[in-house]
């Protein structure tokens, strides 16, 4: 019960920081040593409370850098951040703003945009597609001049198509980062991550495992690109599918889900040696859920994370994982919204990057005992 009121009191006066203005969106907050002398608690205690307020979008992190005020919203309402103006407006929208690796790529598109003189609206739909409909709404009655648009389930038909054509109507340029809607073909700057589901899946072929489970989103394309890239290892190292190798899941039903298949795997005697995770904030959760069974990463089971976000690297095991451009992808959406706003470039030509692995110890060979010897 003491450890209980600890946290509260850490977690609570930080929320008090934020909402009494003391700490202003994107102001760093003081870093886990200062909190654990201010406090007089434990490490565990300041990483608790910290991590929850990450979790519920009051604060995020940034690799390297430390821990930050977010831009916190409210009711769909999106969030303006001023910079000297020209009088130009760009929107952002991301499926988040506050977590994971999305900080970054909106620190990137910041820095280039208040550089240029222009102000920023930000808004987030939370992967919903009633709340993308929402923000569009907001962007196109705040006249904005241009829009950056990361996708809401882009892999199935989006309703919300007609304020994209809108936009053309009004001859504002967007472009989509991450993904984009094939129904429209617009602008896009993404990650190849067909690719990239190859690369972590080949990395764990060639240290010898053959039982691999893949658990992969499917309500956005990034997770259907990952899971053909997947599949494609498979078969191009003529290695045999076993029943049950792909799990997918949906923004709503992840938890449940992964955390019940998981479950039936580690259960019983026909258990992988290896996962290849959807994300790294998806490798976290399988973590949690392997520390029941007490396996141990990367001895007993070895898993391969995408994004090589900060988690990557705050995980007890440092986590092998694909990594993605965060700031650079956001720089680049930056310059090109602003080519096209200034008519630059009526024409701008999208970007694939192509992905790379990076290896951390979270993979290892597999047990001679899991071999399984392909004839």
């Amino acid at each position: 019960m003491a450890q209980k009121t600890k946290y509260n009191m850490v977690k609570e006066q930080i929320t008090d920081w934020i909402t009494s203005g003391k700490v202003k969106p994107g102001e760093k907050i003081h870093s886990e040593n200062e909190l654990v002398k201010m406090f007089g608690v434990s490490r565990h205690t300041v990483r608790q409370a910290v991590g929850d307020l990450v979790h519920e979008g009051w604060l995020y992190r940034e690799q390297g850098a430390g821990t930050f005020c977010s831009f916190k919203q409210e009711e769909n309402e999106p969030t303006v951040v001023p910079a000297q103006t020209n009088g130009k407006n760009i929107g952002v929208i991301t499926t988040y703003i506050s977590d994971y690796i999305f900080p970054s790529i909106i620190r990137g598109i910041e820095s280039y945009l208040s550089n240029q003189g222009y102000s920023l609206t930000f808004a987030c739909t939370d992967n919903d597609i009633e709340k993308e409909k929402l923000c569009l709404q907001t962007m196109l009655n705040r006249n904005i001049d241009g829009l950056i648009v990361e996708p809401t389930k882009s892999s199935v038909y989006n309703p919300n198509i007609h304020y994209y054509l809108e936009l053309e109507q009004r001859n504002i340029p967007y472009l989509m980062i991450n993904q984009f809607y094939p129904q429209l073909a617009p602008p896009h700057i993404v990650v190849n991550d067909e690719h990239g589901g190859y690369i972590a899946t080949e990395h764990l072929i060639k240290l010898g495992h053959r039982k691999i489970i893949g658990l992969f989103k499917t309500d956005d394309l990034q997770g259907v690109n990952r899971m053909q890239g997947f599949i494609r290892a498979f078969r191009e190292h003529g290695i045999t599918f076993f029943p049950d190798m792909v799990i997918s899941y949906s923004t709503e039903d992840m938890n449940e889900k992964v955390k019940d298949q998981l479950n039936k795997f580690y259960s019983s005697d026909d258990k992988p040696t290896a996962i290849v995770c959807y994300n790294d904030q998806l490798a976290l959760m399988v973590l949690d859920v392997l520390r029941n069974y007490q396996i141990s990463v990367p001895d007993d089971v070895s898993i391969v994370g995408y994004d090589d976000s900060f988690l990557a690297e705050t995980f007890e095991v440092k986590l092998t994982s694909v990594a993605h451009p965060k700031m650079e992808m956001g720089i680049e959406a930056a310059k090109r919204i602003v080519s096209a706003v200034e008519g630059k470039d009526n024409n701008p030509q999208s970007i694939i990057y192509e992905p790379e692995l990076v290896v951390r110890n979270s993979t290892a060979p597999v047990k001679s005992t899991d071999l399984i010897i392909q004839e």
